[in-house]
Formats: C-alpha cells, structure tokens, sequence
C-alpha cells in the first residue's frame, strides 16, 4: 500500500465505524486508559513529562486534545491541516528519557505507537461501554480507518503494520519490550495526585473535596479500560471486586448514553460534522 503525497490524505469516510464512536461522549472515558499505555512507552512518557502542559494545565490540554482528534475524524479539508499542525508542534520535543537514551516525538516508532494504541483501547473499551463487541469484520474496518488517521497524522505507510493480523504481533512486543510503569503512568493513576482544579466556578469552589474522587475515578478507568495484557505489562493491580463495578457501570453507560439527544451525545466538532452530513444527503 503507497501513499501518494500530492494530495492531502483523506479522512475516514463518512459513516464509517470511527465516525460513529470517535465523537461519541464515551470516547472520553478510554481516553485515560489509550494515554496511559501511550505514556508507558520511556520515551513517550519522557517528552510528555519533559515538554506538556498536563501537570499546569490538564484541562487545557485535554480539551486541547479532544479537539484534535475531533478534527482527525470529522474536520474534512481541517483534517489534514491539523495533521500538519501537530507534527510541527512537535518537532522540537526531543531529549534524554529515564534509561539515558535520546528520543524525539516525531521518531516514527514513537510518534506511530502513540496513534497505534487507539486500535486495541477501542476495542477493549467497546466490550464494555458499546451495545456488543465489534465482529471481526468491524474490527479490520476500524483499522482500515485508523490507517487513514495515520497518514493524516503524517506517518508513512511502513510506519504502522498494514493489516490487523501484522498489529497484533507488532503490539504484543511493545508491550514486552517497552512499556514500564513510567513516572508519568504514575502520576496518572496515582490517588494523591496534584490535580490543579477546572475554570469552571463551582468545581473549583468544591475541588479540594472532589479532587481524590475524580483521581480514584481516572485510575479506576485508566486500568479498567486498558487491554488486560497491557496492563499487565505496565504492572497496574486489578481485582475482581473492581471487575464487576467496571462491568457496572458499563451497564448503566450502554443503558443511558444512548437514549441521550445528539447534542448531549456527541463532542462539539463531531455533532456539527455530522450535521452538515445529513444536509448534504438527500
């Protein structure tokens, strides 16, 4: 499979499987898990802790982020724009990580492992929080679409395994070559962290009582919706009293959010897209 670099990549198709579940507001709940695994990697997790706003401003950043992804899926024309952008905010984020080894964010193993741990946090998340688990057609299709995400996002196609039958290999020797429970994995999961609070008036009036429940609530996420064998591999505990409270509250999440209206359901960016893809349609 060659890219053709004339013409901007295209993002995934309208209707497709990631334009369903991208915008959905039950992507926000595996985001903790799909950064942790990202920031598992040493050299990752270096630059983040080395170069990010998620200690000063967590919230800015992931609103930030949000956005971005968003606009990957949804933006059209701005898909491939935002690719750019962010490859040029991150070209001089380069340094030394925890091991002594020099890394840098755009190096294709690294820039191309933080895209690829979208494929299995999605599926693993869908298992709990989607009305069933994707068929195994549903499974490659969604790959097929990340693949385009990909390019958007400016990797080549040798940089990503082409199939999904090449991921899981690729995916199994990260997990026992690389990952490690970084300072930054840490921090993530930690029940003390130093949270600052939201902008929003009555959540920081209120965040010294709310923040050790929303720090319990992220690490309760970030190792429950985190693939089994990658949080093995990080060395995050699991029980199975917290087993059955995550299937639980996926219960009750399968249950609601889908009697939710569209403009509850679905982040900003992708509400409008899809929007504008019904006037479009006749």
């Amino acid at each position: 499979m060659s890219t053709t670099r004339h013409t901007p990549p295209e993002p995934p198709p309208v209707g497709g499987i990631l334009w369903s579940i991208a915008g959905d507001i039950r992507s926000v709940l595996a985001l903790p898990a799909a950064t942790a695994m990202q920031v598992a990697h040493p050299g990752v997790g270096a630059g983040v802790d080395q170069h990010s706003a998620f200690r000063t401003d967590p919230w800015g950043r992931g609103e930030r982020s949000l956005q971005s992804v968003q606009l990957w899926v949804y933006g059209g024309e701005r898909a491939a724009r935002e690719g750019r952008r962010l490859r040029t905010a991150h070209e001089p984020i380069r340094g030394v990580d925890a091991h002594g080894r020099p890394y840098h964010a755009l190096d294709p193993a690294l820039y191309a492992w933080v895209h690829a741990t979208a494929f299995p946090a999605y599926l693993h998340a869908q298992r709990y929080l989607g009305r069933r688990p994707f068929t195994g057609a549903e499974e490659r299709q969604l790959y097929a679409e990340l693949l385009r995400v990909g390019r958007i996002l400016g990797l080549e196609d040798r940089d990503m395994p082409g199939t999904v039958e090449e991921f899981w290999p690729y995916y199994r020797r990260v997990l026992r070559e690389e990952l490690e429970a970084t300072a930054v994995v840490r921090e993530l999961v930690a029940a003390d962290a130093p949270l600052p609070p939201p902008a929003a008036p009555l959540p920081r009036a209120a965040w010294p009582l709310l923040r050790p429940l929303f720090n319990r609530f992220r690490a309760f996420l970030t190792a429950g919706l985190m693939p089994p064998d990658a949080r093995e591999a990080i060395g995050l505990p699991w029980t199975a009293a917290r087993e059955r409270r995550l299937r639980r509250f996926g219960l009750a999440v399968r249950v609601v959010v889908p009697l939710l209206p569209e403009r509850w359901r679905y982040l900003p960016i992708a509400r409008e897209a899809r929007r504008a893809a019904r006037r479009r349609t006749p």
